[in-house]
Order: C-alpha cells, then structure tokens, then sequence
C-alpha cells in the first residue's frame, strides 16, 4: 500500500470523498455534518493523502492546521471494498508520523456518535485518542463526539 500527497483533483478521490459526504449527511442531522467538501479540502491549511493498493484507491485522510501546535484529523474514509484490511491503521500511523514530522503535539478530530461511527471509534481509541471538550470552533452537540491525541 503507498499513501501519497493528494492534489484533489483525480476521479477516484472525487468519488470516494462524495461518497463520505454522503453517508455523512444520511447518518447524521444536516446541522451536524462537518466533513469537508473537495473544494474545502484544497484550503492552504490542510494536507490531504491518499492510500493506493496498486491502481485502486483504498483510502483518504487530511490534516487541517490549528495553530502551530495543534491539527485536526478531517475525510479519514476507506474505500469499501478495503474495509477490514488494516487501510483505516496504516493512514492514522502516517497521519502520525506526518504530525509528529510537521511539529504538532496534538491531533484533535470531530466524529459523529451514531452507531454508524463504533468501528471508527473503535479505531481511534486503539491508537490511543480520548474524548475530549470540543475545540476550535466546535459547539457542543450530542451528535458529535470530539477526540484527542497527545503526540509524543
């Protein structure tokens, strides 16, 4: 699997990252979606990857700047037909190993709490995110749930 620095502007990405707005805006209230749009997600403040399993895309995720010490984790989606192959890991250890390389000692991250969100919970405790308060701009709301990564 090669995860690569994304321009946003290839067809498989496109698609994947509709297709995570769109679960987004069927799972939680339309009040409560945060998730990013393609033309968002080209912000000078975010760094967006994506993972390839040869000529298949397998997945996505971005870093959005907070400040000088701090990032969000935004768009972390799998492919479907990679779900279950350890893709979700591989991007949240980059995404890591990013952070840690860029300065940030922190990764904050919104997701939603519907049960459509357990596996990604699941997986964001496994590497070692918290609830947190909500941080930047985020307004407490009981369709969100906010996390945190103190990087080491």
């Amino acid at each position: 699997m090669e995860i690569k620095l994304d321009d946003l502007k290839g067809g498989e990405v496109i698609a994947l990252l509709r297709e995570h707005l769109a679960d987004m805006y069927a799972t939680s209230p339309p009040e409560s979606v945060h998730a990013l749009d393609v033309d968002a997600l080209k912000s000078p403040d975010i760094t967006f990857f994506s993972a390839w399993s040869g000529d298949e895309l397998a997945g996505c995720v971005a870093l959005k700047r907070l400040s000088n010490t701090e990032a969000e984790l935004k768009s972390m989606r799998t492919a479907t037909e990679h779900r279950n192959k350890g893709v979700g890991s591989l991007l949240l250890r980059h995404i890591y190993a990013f952070a840690t390389a860029q300065g940030f000692n922190k990764i904050s991250l919104e997701t939603g709490t519907q049960d459509y969100f357990v596996p990604a919970h699941q997986l964001y405790k496994k590497f070692g995110f918290v609830d947190c308060a909500p941080f930047a701009d985020y307004q407490l709301d009981p369709n969100s749930r906010f996390m945190r990564l103190d990087l080491q």
